[in-house]
């Protein structure tokens, strides 16, 4: 079958994008995404994601590691999917709402090439690990060229603290009050990827709560891109309101055969 796709990336974290309303798309084979993932033979993404019907929201939003496996939320690539429903007509105006296996996101396309979108509330904070609508691991650094992103970002997301499913790894430079330097070994993609919304999102909210950090948040992405990461936190240290904004781009347009 023919594939059509969008290829775009948010602050250097790049997606394949697919309007998949009509649900053609083999969306349960892991090798059919792989494909399609894959850099040498492929398109080449750190993510596939598919625009499909909901009956509760404007549309559906499904995201697929290069490896095929499903997960349930991606920052940037909900920042992504927000622009490109909008170009598709799978959402009618720049304000929206988007389901997720995270829960129901809502995002706005700002103009000028920026999108924000409002994040869950993050869950089992404890010490230097968040669920940021995805499981995250933070490892403060003091000198960040110098991490071992590869071998140490593998070794703890397997460890068995964090079996069977495992978690994102993200070696983070804290600068306070409101900036953070970030570089995140990604599960799924199974090495270090270009920037991580969900990351910036739980580097900030662990940055807060015991880094010294203020919102807003200025996270600088590896290939130095910014992200903002803005919220409230309450009194008792619970935090709310999250929301992750920063740069989406439309690169190329195209048909594969699948």
């Amino acid at each position: 079958m023919k594939v059509h796709f969008v290829k775009m990336h948010g602050a250097g974290n790049d997606f394949v994008m697919v309007d998949d309303r009509e649900e053609a798309f083999p969306a349960d084979d892991p090798a059919a995404v792989a494909r399609l993932a894959n850099r040498p033979d492929g398109i080449g993404c750190e993510g596939v994601i598919l625009v499909r019907r909901s009956e509760r929201a404007d549309f559906r939003m499904r995201f697929f590691n290069p490896d095929g496996t499903e997960a349930e939320l991606c920052g940037n690539g909900a920042r992504c999917v927000a622009a490109f429903a909008l170009e598709v007509g799978a959402a009618k105006s720049a304000k929206m709402r988007f389901e997720t296996l995270a829960g129901v996101v809502a995002a706005e396309v700002l103009g000028g090439g920026l999108v924000k979108v409002a994040m869950p509330e993050p869950r089992n904070l404890c010490g230097d690990f968040v669920n940021s609508g995805v499981p995250h691991a933070i490892v403060p650094v003091d000198d960040l060229s110098a991490a071992d992103v590869e071998g140490e970002g593998r070794r703890i997301r397997r460890s068995a603290a964090y079996a069977p499913a495992g978690t994102n790894v993200d070696f983070v430079k804290y600068e306070p009050p409101h900036r953070l330097r970030i570089r995140t070994y990604e599960r799924g993609v199974e090495a270090e990827t270009f920037a991580c919304g969900t990351g910036a999102v739980a580097a900030a909210v662990v940055g807060v709560a015991g880094h010294g950090l203020e919102f807003p948040v200025t996270v600088s992405t590896a290939r130095g891109f910014e992200l903002v990461v803005d919220g409230d936190r309450s009194a008792s240290g619970g935090f709310s309101g999250i929301t992750l904004a920063g740069p989406v781009r439309r690169v190329f347009s195209g048909e594969i055969e699948l």
